[in-house]
């Protein structure tokens, strides 16, 4: 199917957001002597269930983004039976050192700008607005995307349909012209089929009756610049 637009996910598609936040949690445990008591991986893994949990609970309207930031930091220290009082001082020096290691995934920058150059292109990402900005201008995304969407300015969260709505409003095409990059199964690949997108996986996941769901799916960003039949021309 000829596509007439390309969006991407941000976050751990385009951004290695993954190396990022473990990089800054590596400074935290090393800026605070009260994690002495645990290892680095405790507080990386406890952070990441955590978080994850409250971020779903977020999505779905559970809590409010002012306690996803602070539960986030709080319940991790209190699963790991530390002092749970000091998370605001330790939530604010994480996201200091997370936006010191922003990065781009091996293989994304190239060839996203090359298919930036062939079709119009579009951001579409969760995560905090302002953040989220920091990125775009850190990283060219204003001057390279013809659009760039935010969920939480539109007021819900991806897998919401609402979502992919505006997104395909903001584009100007008919929703089945469009292809949708993304590497989280349910926010991206359920979420944009479902809605009517086209979408290609970014993943190093082997269940079958996952990919199944999505239009393609890839491990190195050169797959996906083979898909659009980019190789053979010239940038």
């Amino acid at each position: 199917m000829p596509y007439q637009y390309i969006y991407f996910d941000l976050d751990d598609t385009l951004l290695n957001h993954k190396a990022a936040e473990q990089a800054g949690l590596q400074e935290v445990y090393n800026n605070f002597a009260l994690f002495e008591e645990v290892s680095p991986s405790e507080l990386i893994d406890e952070y990441h269930k955590v978080n994850s949990e409250q971020w779903g609970l977020y999505s779905r309207g559970k809590v409010d983004r002012s306690e996803l930031q602070r539960n986030r930091f709080e319940k991790t220290l209190q699963n790991l039976e530390l002092s749970a009082s000091r998370y605001e001082e330790i939530g604010n020096y994480y996201m200091q050192c997370y936006r010191n290691h922003w990065q781009w995934v091996d293989g994304a920058k190239e060839v996203y700008l090359k298919i930036a150059e062939h079709y119009p292109v579009g951001i579409l990402t969760n995560g905090f607005a302002e953040t989220q900005r920091l990125k775009f201008e850190e990283f060219g995304f204003y001057e390279s995307a013809d659009h760039t969407v935010i969920s939480e300015d539109v007021g819900v969260l991806k897998p919401d349909p609402r979502v992919f709505e505006h997104a395909t409003e903001a584009a100007g095409v008919e929703k089945n012209k469009i292809l949708y990059v993304g590497d989280s199964f349910s926010s991206d690949i359920e979420g944009g089929s479902q809605y009517g997108w086209n979408t290609a996986w970014f993943t190093s996941n082997g269940e079958p009756e996952k990919h199944a769901k999505a239009d393609f799916v890839f491990k190195e960003f050169e797959q996906l610049e083979q898909l659009l039949e980019l190789s053979n021309t010239q940038s």
